[in-house]
């Protein structure tokens, strides 16, 4: 096997077993107490890498953790052989094993000139032709020298696809959009709901749109549904011979790609080495390079570089991916926590909550070990979020007052592109307010005191304190970055992919397949011919087979009443 697995199973190896009893040790304490007897326990706890803007910072010290702690974590880290898991990635090996593949997306934004081997052979030669095709085609687009089949120049981008190919880029294209051209607009389509499709095309014009079809196999049935929907839809107003200069894919099946009639001189590939959820560093990211400029895309992969070297050299004490990962690991799998909000106070991020569900729960959401074997402790967290201060007017109450104490990190930008007035500062009043109220809370006894001093009558005042009490002591991870550019995003995209691998290490689980996607598709795949035939279904439960007849039931109503 490509890493030393050789390992206890996690509640029993010593590392566990010390981390268990440091947990039963601090059960009384809460982290206020902890700064109050620490006067530089932020300075101690905080790590920092510089970027060109200024320190790119993560803050965990509103966890009820100590530098005890970390040592006890990074040992545990030891025990499993991160450092030898993090190298293994980095030299290509299949750390993918259900698949026999290398997870090496780290390959994609690999900017130093030097090799990078996987399985004996150099990927980067291959990597830097497609980056070099990508480049002609997108000075293409945007210079108007590309143009739809009646010469006009394309306006309007449609990205088809569905998951990692959907997911990745329309965060990073939202999270990049100053970086954007007038002129020129970036859509997604990836519901096989005809809805997301239809209100796509209908604020487009034909003759200046230009598709890209981003599914490696061509045959994702989402996505290829959605795509020939698109194709109807041109070919009705331009006819067949548009399709070639109208569509593109990004693809590896180039027999399906010229079967839709898209010229393969225009398929964009990757390799069976980056998964979907990893995959808007590659070709995928097509549509980004096209929103934003070539120029934009190569710094969000130096960004990710940037992180990349950090991960494969920092010691685990000063490494952030690393550390972010060992706070997970003890809020979730040490102290319980099952859920887990990320939180970012900058409304160009509203897509990255989205993207870190499928990064997280598809990556980490198992629950067999690489032995096969029923992982002995809880994975990966139930993941939300929301943009400050949107959130704090819906889900923050459950956070402050909610039963289910829920760890949160909270991605704070100092620096606007929007900088109007007081909004940038009232912003980051918002964001630090609440990991301090998190962490402070409010005794029965301060609300009534509060309640006091503005008048309120005793009895009413002592009455209400219940309710505006506040238990605190809610852990949470401040991660700050000067200023949302291409740099510090990809950064920050990249300190998220290395967590959860860095997890997946220490559960002993595979982070890179996603075999539990597979049974919904399979049964999908066998009712819809029955949706459409008068046949009694066969095969199913009594609830999905008196659904299928509802359903056509319903549905034939409303063909024989259109």
């Amino acid at each position: 096997m490509p890493q030393n697995r050789a390992f206890p199973e996690l509640p029993d190896s010593p590392a566990w077993q010390a981390l268990a009893r440091h947990r039963d040790a601090l059960a009384g304490t809460r982290t206020l107490d902890l700064f109050a007897a620490d006067p530089g326990r932020f300075d101690a706890l905080a790590l920092t890498l510089d970027t060109d803007e200024g320190p790119f910072l993560l803050d965990p010290s509103k966890n009820r953790m100590t530098a005890e702690t970390f040592d006890l974590l990074c040992a545990l880290a030891d025990e499993v052989n991160l450092a030898g898991a993090i190298q293994a990635m980095f030299a290509g090996v299949a750390i993918n094993e259900t698949e026999n593949r290398a997870a090496f997306h780290v390959a994609l934004r690999h900017l130093s000139g030097k090799p990078l081997p996987s399985g004996g052979v150099d990927v980067m030669p291959e990597v830097r032709k497609v980056l070099d095709k990508i480049t002609g085609f997108v000075s293409a687009v945007r210079g108007g020298v590309w143009l739809g089949a009646t010469g006009r120049a394309v306006t309007d981008v449609v990205n088809i696809g569905i998951g990692g190919s959907d997911l990745g880029p329309a965060m990073v294209v939202e999270a990049l959009g100053p970086y954007g051209r007038e002129g020129l607009s970036a859509h997604f389509v990836s519901n096989v709901d005809a809805t997301h499709m239809m209100r796509v095309l209908k604020r487009l014009d034909p003759e200046t749109t230009l598709f890209i079809v981003t599914s490696k196999t061509f045959t994702t049935q989402e996505t290829l549904r959605n795509a020939r929907t698109a194709r109807e839809w041109l070919v009705k107003a331009l006819g067949e011979a548009a399709v070639a200069k109208h569509f593109v894919a990004v693809s590896t099946n180039a027999a399906e790609v010229a079967k839709f009639g898209i010229d393969t001189v225009n398929m964009f590939g990757f390799w069976d080495w980056v998964g979907g959820r990893y995959s808007l560093w590659s070709a995928v990211g097509l549509s980004i390079a096209l929103a934003v400029g070539m120029d934009t895309f190569v710094g969000l992969l130096k960004g990710g570089f940037a992180m990349d070297e950090h991960f494969r050299s920092a010691p685990f004490a000063d490494n952030l991916p690393v550390a972010l990962a060992l706070v997970g690991i003890w809020n979730g799998t040490i102290l319980g926590a099952p859920c887990h909000a990320v939180l970012p106070y900058d409304q160009s991020l509203a897509r990255f909550p989205a993207f870190l569900q499928q990064l997280e729960m598809e990556s980490n959401g198992k629950g067999v070990t690489l032995a096969g074997l029923p992982v002995p402790t809880a994975t990966a967290p139930v993941l939300f979020g929301e943009p400050g201060t949107n959130g704090q007017h819906s889900f923050y109450q459950m956070l402050h007052q909610g039963t289910l104490p829920v760890p949160a990190d909270f991605v704070v930008v100092a620096r606007s592109h929007h900088e109007v007035a007081d909004h940038q500062p009232m912003l980051l009043a918002n964001a630090l307010a609440q990991t301090e109220a998190l962490m402070r809370g409010r005794t029965a006894a301060e609300a009534e005191a509060e309640m006091r001093a503005k008048g309120m009558d005793a009895a009413k005042a002592k009455a209400l304190a219940p309710h505006r009490a506040f238990p605190g002591d809610r852990p949470s991870t401040t991660i700050l970055i000067p200023r949302l550019t291409p740099e510090t995003l990809g950064m920050l995209i990249a300190l998220y992919e290395h967590k959860v691998y860095v997890q997946s290490v220490i559960w002993g689980i595979n982070a890179f397949d996603q075999w539990g996607v597979e049974l919904g598709k399979t049964l999908a795949s066998a009712i819809l011919p029955e949706l459409t035939s008068d046949a009694p279904p066969e095969g199913h439960d009594g609830s999905t087979a008196a659904l299928i007849d509802l359903v056509r039931a319903l549905r034939g109503e409303e063909s024989a009443g259109a």
